[in-house]
């Protein structure tokens, strides 16, 4: 009976695919580049024709590869959940929990509650995957998820934490040299830091920002860590949340009675995963850890 190509050449070509090159994937699934090419000479036999060109420049992507990249990515997501949920037993706090979360808030505020959580419970591993993105979780692309917009899809277990504050801010030492802007119209004089192609939320912020137009940034970057690496730098003015700049002595809120966005932070799980120990574990922690945006909301 024809099984069909293995499982295994698949992941090889969504590797290839990623990141452009037989030795980037081998690296990336630690194998050998001539296992690789293998690899994807045997899924090409298999599906009778040609996935890549090969030219002093590199692998192009034929035709028929990124008609099967889709799908090839959708077998990579499964099978990543299914080795999570195959992980530990379900009465074990054990094994392996993806969670997801905006990049500013993965970086500023998971860590001591991951650390902590790993203290608690040595044997469980965990998967952070930074994204401004809505992940899709019914697709398993993660257990659980930080959000700030409200959750949309059916058959998840969603908690309301409370509400994440933006606010303007600069360093003390920009100001000194810059002077205050005196209201929203004169911030078109600052050097403003944000977004280069703007999201929803981007969106929103110009819209409370009259007079100040997308060219008026001096830095536009597509990247909220950065932005925020590059207020803290002394760069201009930029968003931050307010619970990351009052751990900051060095930031200073600019026009709070004009500018102040909030959005709303849910905590969200597959229904599914709710007996599993592991994935209730992280969700309690992250829920009872971030009890402090309950406050604000």
């Amino acid at each position: 009976m024809n099984t069909g190509p293995s499982w295994d050449l698949y992941r090889t070509f969504a590797a290839v695919m990623r990141t452009g090159s037989m030795s980037g994937a081998a690296r990336l699934l630690g194998l050998t580049q001539p296992s690789v090419a293998r690899h994807v000479e045997t899924l090409e036999q298999a599906v009778g024709g040609t996935l890549f060109l090969r030219s002093q420049r590199g692998l192009s992507p034929t035709d028929r590869a990124l008609s099967l990249r889709p799908f090839a990515d959708e077998l990579v997501k499964t099978t990543d959940a299914l080795l999570r949920a195959a992980s530990a037993a379900d009465d074990e706090v054990a094994g392996t929990v993806r969670v997801t979360a905006a990049e500013v808030f993965a970086a500023e505020h998971l860590p001591p509650l991951l650390a902590q959580l790993r203290r608690k419970h040595p044997a469980l591993s965990i998967e952070v995957a930074p994204t401004d993105a809505v992940t899709n979780l019914l697709q398993r692309e993660a257990d659980i998820a930080l959000r700030m917009t409200d959750p949309t899809q059916h058959a998840l277990i969603a908690r309301r934490l409370g509400k994440v504050t933006l606010g303007l801010f600069a360093r003390q030492d920009y100001l000194e040299r810059r002077g205050r802007p005196a209201d929203v119209v004169s911030l078109a004089a600052h050097d403003l830091i944000g977004m280069d192609t703007l999201s929803t939320t981007g969106q929103a912020v110009m819209g409370m920002l009259p007079r100040v137009s997308h060219a008026d940034f001096a830095m536009r970057v597509d990247s909220n860590l950065v932005q925020l690496a590059m207020l803290r730098a002394g760069f201009g003015i930029g968003i931050c949340q307010t619970m990351i700049a009052a751990r900051d002595d060095g930031l200073v809120r600019v026009l709070p009675e004009a500018f102040s966005l909030d959005l709303p932070l849910w905590l969200v799980m597959h229904e599914d995963l709710r007996t599993s120990r592991r994935c209730r574990a992280v969700f309690d922690t992250l829920a009872s850890g971030l009890s402090d945006f309950a406050i604000l909301g």
